[in-house]
């Protein structure tokens, strides 16, 4: 199957959420079951959040305060490189942050930015705001998709009709594989492409399951 004859998936994800770290590594097995190309992009929560601190948690607050440094070594990282990094440097944050429980430290940082092939200084990226007008930018497209009222991930797909159909989500654990996977996207495409649809939801019964 040629490249041309797949359906680009934009994928707007913050590394530090675990949730949208499920959804990613969805996403990879659907490519492998579907004729679908994922294309990174960068989100942020402590964008999405800074006008309402007061109103969250303090364990919340606490952890949106560390949420600005790996959003902008990926920003940092994506200007400077290409968004083709995006994706190898997103396995790399999420596998530490989530997978082995690392803190998000300038030490965490470098050594995902070496897996991924890219530059340890890209780590000073984290301390600066230089990247925050772009980042803030690539926020704006994801969640202009879908509203204020959700977090990461967000995805979009080409409508039959030319125009984006754009949903928060899925939220699933563990990952889906295989068949499981492709049964999950071709649900949430057929849910998404009605006007009018907002939302199914449940309450969540267990955490992320990292596999």
């Amino acid at each position: 199957m040629s490249d041309t004859a797949k359906t680009p998936a934009d994928f707007w994800f913050d590394p530090l959420c675990p949730w949208a770290w499920m959804t990613s590594r969805w996403m990879l097995e659907v490519e492998k079951v579907r004729p679908v190309e994922v294309r990174w992009h960068v989100m942020s929560l402590a964008v999405l959040n800074e006008d309402k601190l007061d109103e969250l948690p303090e364990n919340y607050r606490e952890l949106l305060a560390t949420a600005w440094g790996p959003v902008r070594v990926c920003i940092a990282a994506e200007q400077q490189h290409g968004s083709e990094v995006l994706g190898p440097l997103y396995a790399a944050l999420g596998t530490r942050f989530h997978n082995r429980g690392l803190d998000r430290t300038r030490e965490t940082l470098v050594d995902a930015l070496q897996e991924a092939g890219l530059p340890a200084e890209l780590a000073d990226a984290a301390d600066s705001d230089a990247y925050d007008a772009q980042l803030r930018a690539s926020h704006k497209e994801g969640i202009d998709l879908v509203g204020q009222e959700v977090g990461t991930p967000v995805i979009a797909v080409p409508g039959h009709d030319g125009d984006q159909i754009a949903f928060f989500g899925p939220v699933v654990t563990p990952a889906p594989k295989g068949e499981e996977a492709a049964k999950l996207w071709d649900g949430t495409l057929m849910v998404a492409s009605i006007p009018g649809f907002y939302e199914i939801k449940r309450t969540r019964t267990q955490g992320p399951i990292f596999d």
